[in-house]
């Protein structure tokens, strides 16, 4: 009996020293989420190598990436998850995976896939000519359709038309530059439908048309002065170009839309978004530590059988005329998987806030006497938009200024409108700052079109956006 109560005690003892030992590790056991306390800047590394790859390889070595950007993306995700693993051990390490992957990724995949295919089953008929004007028309058609579409899905069903109608150009990438700034982001500030970010705040309990109040001043400035300086750069190209050469695709003079039936499905899925986000039964399955809920698990296999129907559906020669193919969305999905993986320690450490080592960027938000500076929140959120998925960012930011909605959407709304611009609006600075970026500049290059490169990108979004940005700063948030 003494010998199996001493036995019973060193059981308990060494249960306590594992539990104990397990707790100091950056992710706890069964848990999913990484303590962001526990880790160190190096953990950043990775993914800033996957962005650094992403902006000086096809620049220095284009072939190479070419072929090999899936293999890139992985080896950033390894040398994340494999000393990870080592660190915690495989199965805690697994559960961070399933997360990334469950919560994160597989979501957001299967809404662009459903996005891209449904569009690419439209095609806009008509002899359409590039000229300022027409391009001013559609952007702001896009701006407008962003809001209630989403981002993605207003840029996939006017980039091509857009692409179409400038062919015949000399110079047509700052056409397609300014779509992203305009229709793939600061159109999409105005409702929960349009940006992520912003559907992860009616999710938190945001009111539905809180944005549409709070920054629809913002965004008409923002909108307004992209397009009235699109058309001065438009207008000086189209002017020193001259008539243009036989147009390499013309088209019908009527207008048409071809695969109309896609315009229906493009209505359920923005029905299925946002029923995801208003439906609440309260089941959820648990798979490694993460929650999936049922309205989740609803809304992306209905998306999945959407993109079947709108394959099956699509007339035959839609997909021909618009030149659709998977390119661009391999493209995005395989880069997006890598950089959802190794962005994962670095949202980490921003949420544990006072206590990680990102601690320097909470300071910034916050005034001496602890009370948030509207002005640092725009401009925190809206530069890691730039570089991190932006609808986490938002989230962090979210968090940091208290949580509670009802405060923010009141007390604290200069805070919650500064949150939500710069999370929208800066998606814009590069080309992962928003998934409608990478997938516009992708759809750009599989028509020939020569697109800037990161850095190239990114001297006219500092040359045309900051100031503007500064701007909005000094009217709406100081």
């Amino acid at each position: 009996m003494a010998n199996t109560t001493l036995h019973l005690r060193r059981v308990a003892r060494c249960r306590r020293a594992l539990l104990a030992l397990v707790g100091c590790l950056p992710v706890a056991a069964g848990a999913a989420e990484i303590d962001g306390s526990a880790l160190g800047v190096a953990w950043a590394l990775p993914f800033a190598g996957i962005l650094l790859s992403i902006a000086l390889v096809p620049l220095l070595a284009p072939g190479f990436w070419h072929h090999h950007y899936g293999k890139v993306a992985l080896g950033w995700a390894a040398a994340f998850m494999l000393p990870f693993a080592a660190l915690v051990g495989v199965g805690a390490a697994a559960a961070a995976l399933v997360h990334a992957a469950l919560a994160e990724y597989i979501p957001f995949i299967i809404l662009l896939t459903a996005l891209f295919t449904v569009a690419g089953g439209i095609h806009i008929r008509g002899n359409f000519h590039g000229s300022p004007g027409f391009n001013v028309v559609l952007m702001g058609i896009g701006a407008m359709l962003a809001s209630f579409m989403g981002t993605t899905g207003a840029s996939m069903l006017l980039i091509r038309p857009l692409i179409r109608a400038n062919d015949n150009r000399r110079h047509s990438a700052h056409v397609v530059i300014f779509f992203i700034f305009i229709v793939s982001n600061a159109g999409g500030s105005l409702t929960p439908l349009g940006d992520p970010p912003l559907f992860l705040g009616f999710l938190k309990g945001v009111d539905f048309f809180w944005t549409v109040k709070h920054i629809f001043p913002e965004t008409l400035f923002l909108v307004g002065a992209l397009l009235a300086l699109f058309y001065l750069i438009d207008r000086h190209y189209y002017v020193k170009e001259g008539v243009c050469p036989v147009d390499p695709t013309p088209d019908t003079p009527s207008f048409a839309i071809e695969g109309k039936v896609n315009l229906l499905l493009l209505g359920v899925i923005v029905a299925l978004v946002l029923m995801s986000g208003t439906w609440q039964p309260g089941v959820e399955f648990v798979v490694f530590g993460t929650p999936v809920g049922l309205p989740q698990l609803v809304r992306d296999v209905a998306l999945v059988g959407v993109a079947l129907l709108s394959l099956k559906l699509t007339p035959l020669g839609v997909h021909d005329s618009n030149q659709f193919n998977w390119a661009p969305m391999l493209e995005v999905g395989k880069l997006f998987a890598g950089i959802f993986l190794t962005i994962a320690p670095v949202l980490a450490m921003l949420k544990a806030g006072p206590t990680g080592v990102f601690a320097p960027i909470v300071g910034l938000v916050t005034a001496p006497d602890g009370q948030p500076i509207p002005a640092m929140y725009f401009w925190a959120s809206g530069l890691l938009s730039s570089f991190l998925d932006n609808a986490p960012t938002y989230l962090v930011f979210f968090n940091l200024a208290g949580g509670d909605p009802q405060v923010l959407m009141t007390t604290l709304a200069p805070v919650l409108a500064a949150i939500s611009a710069g999370s929208v609006f800066m998606g814009a600075n590069s080309y992962i700052g928003n998934a409608p970026n990478l997938m516009v500049k992708a759809i750009a290059e599989d028509r020939g079109l020569r697109m800037p490169s990161f850095f190239g990108y990114m001297a006219w979004s500092c040359g045309i956006l900051l100031p503007l940005f500064a701007v909005m700063t000094f009217i709406w948030f100081l």
